[in-house]
C-alpha cells in the first residue's frame, strides 16, 4: 500500500514525466530494449532517490524490466508530491512525501526494504544502512546495488575497507557518464536554476564562495562565472586547489572567503564546512546554500544557536539574526539547493545518469551469484555504450579506429 500524499495530484505529475520522457531518448531506447528483454523478471528493486520527474522515468523504465518497484525519496524536501501520485496511480509501491519528518523519512526507507529487495538503488547510503542494520535477515536475497553518489560511496568505501559490506554495490557516481556531465554540467546549471528561480536576485557582480572543486564544484563555479560573479573557491585538497588556480579562480581558506562572499555554495560531501566561526564574520545578507548530499555542510545547529530571530524572508528562504544585528539567509534549510529549491539536474544529462543506472542494475541481474560482494566499478564496455547511444541521439558522428590504428595502440 504506498504512502503518498494525495492522489488526485497525479495528473500534474503525469505531465512532468511526459515532458522529462520526451527529453530522456537514451533512457527511453533502453527501456524498450528491457520490454524485449525482461532482465528483471521475478525481481524486486528497492529505489530511493530525489523523487522527481526525471526518477518516476527511470522508475517505469525498470517497471519496463519486469522488476517490481518499491520507491522512495532520498531527501524529504525534494521529493515532488505528484510526481509520487502519478507512479503510485499507476500502482507502483511509492512511499514519499514532501516536508516528511525524519522520522517518517525512516519509515518510508523501511518500507520499500520490508518486502525483500533483489536490486538496491541508493542515493546517498541509507537504504544499504538499513539494509545492513534493520535488515540483516533479508541480505541473504540481495543481489546487489547501485549508488548515484559521491556521499553514498564514500559510506560504501568505508563499509568495505571495514569488511562489513555483504553485497556488491556497483559505484554508478564513478562512471565517466554520470560524474563527468550530470555532476559537472547538471550540478553547475541545477545549483544557480536553485538560486535565482528562490532569491530573484542578480549574480553578476556579486562575491560566490564555491566550497569543494571536485566535479560537482568545477560545474558551479564555472557557471557562476559565466554569470559574472567574482568565483572564490576553499579547499582542502592542494591538488584541486592548484586547479583552481590555474582555471582563473581566487583561492583561499573559508576564514578568509567568510568575510568577502555575498553567496555561498558548499559542494564537498563533508560536515561542518560553514561554522558559527564564520557565520560571525559574514556581511549583513549573506546567503548561505548547500549542494551536497546532506544537510551537514552548513552548520544549521549552530546557526540556529546563534539566532536570536529566525523568521522567513521569502518562500524556501530562511533569516537568522545575529546579536550584531546582521542577518544570514539559508535557502531550503542547508538542504540541496539543486532540489529543495529547484527541479533538479536537466533531463538531458539524467538521460545519461540514469542510463548508467539501468544498465547497472542489469548488469547485476545478468550476473547474478558470480559477483563477490564489495564495491564493483561501472563496467567501461557499459559506460562506453551510454556515450554512443546519447551521440547518435544527439546526431554526431566520431571516428573510429581502423586495424592499423588498433595495432599501433595496441588495443
Amino acid at each position: 500500500m504506498s504512502m503518498i500524499r494525495d492522489l488526485s495530484l497525479a495528473p500534474s505529475g503525469e505531465i512532468k514525466i511526459q515532458w522529462v520522457e520526451r527529453h530522456m531518448p537514451v533512457l527511453r531506447g533502453i527501456g524498450e530494449d528491457f520490454r524485449r528483454t525482461r532482465p528483471f523478471a521475478g525481481l524486486k528493486i528497492a529505489l530511493s532517490v530525489h523523487l522527481e520527474a526525471k526518477t518516476a522515468y527511470l522508475c517505469r523504465v525498470l517497471e519496463m524490466g519486469g522488476a517490481e518497484m518499491y520507491v522512495t525519496g532520498s531527501n524529504p524536501l525534494s521529493t515532488q508530491d505528484d510526481v509520487a501520485a502519478a507512479l503510485a496511480s499507476r500502482g507502483m509501491q511509492v512511499f514519499a512525501r514532501y516536508g516528511c519528518s525524519m522520522e517518517e523519512y525512516e519509515q518510508c526507507l523501511c518500507e520499500v526494504l520490508a518486502p525483500g529487495p533483489n536490486i538496491i538503488i541508493d542515493d546517498g547510503g541509507d537504504l544499504v544502512h538499513l539494509m545492513h542494520t534493520k535488515f540483516k535477515d533479508l541480505i541473504p536475497g540481495v543481489i546487489g546495488g547501485c549508488e548515484e553518489t559521491t556521499t553514498g560511496i564514500h559510506r560504501l568505501r568505508a563499509m568495505d575497507r571495514a569488511g562489513e559490506l555483504r553485497f556488491p554495490m556497483v559505484l554508478v557516481n564513478d562512471a565517466d557518464c554520470k560524474h563527468m556531465f550530470d555532476n559537472r554540467y547538471g550540478t553547475g546549471q541545477s545549483v544557480w536554476d536553485g538560486i535565482m528561480r528562490t532569491t530573484n536576485l542578480i549574480v553578476a557582480g556579486k562575491y560566490v564562495v564555491v566550497s569543494g572543486y571536485g566535479w560537482c564544484g568545477k560545474g558551479v563555479a564555472l557557471r557562476a562565472k559565466g554569470l559574472g560573479a567574482k568565483v572564490v573557491v576553499t579547499e582542502t585538497d592542494a591538488v584541486r586547489a592548484l586547479e583552481a588556480v590555474m582555471d582563473g579562480y581566487e583561492v583561499m581558506p573559508m576564514r578568509e572567503a567568510a568575510k568577502i562572499g555575498d553567496i555561498f555554495v558548499t559542494v564537498t560531501g563533508c560536515s561542518g564546512v560553514i561554522t558559527a566561526e564564520h557565520f560571525e564574520t559574514m556581511k549583513d545578507g549573506a546567503i548561505l546554500s548547500n549542494a551536497g548530499h546532506f544537510d551537514v555542510e552548513v552548520d544549521m545547529a549552530a546557526l540556529n544557536a546563534l539566532a536570536v530571530k529566525k523568521y522567513e524572508a521569502r518562500h524556501n528562504i530562511q533569516g537568522y539574526v545575529l546579536p550584531s544585528g546582521k542577518t544570514l539567509f539559508t535557502i531550503a534549510e542547508g538542504r540541496l539547493v539543486n532540489l529543495a529549491a529547484a527541479d533538479g539536474h536537466p533531463a538531458e544529462i539524467m538521460d545519461m545518469s540514469f542510463a548508467v543506472q539501468a544498465l547497472g542494475a542489469e548488469y547485476l541481474a545478468q550476473n547474478r551469484g558470480t559477483i563477490a560482494p564489495g564495491v564493483l566499478d561501472f563496467p567501461r564496455e557499459l559506460d562506453d555504450a551510454v556515450a554512443r547511444r546519447k551521440l547518435r541521439a544527439m546526431g554526431v558522428s566520431i571516428d573510429t579506429l581502423s586495424r592499423e590504428q588498433e595495432e599501433y595502440l595496441g588495443v
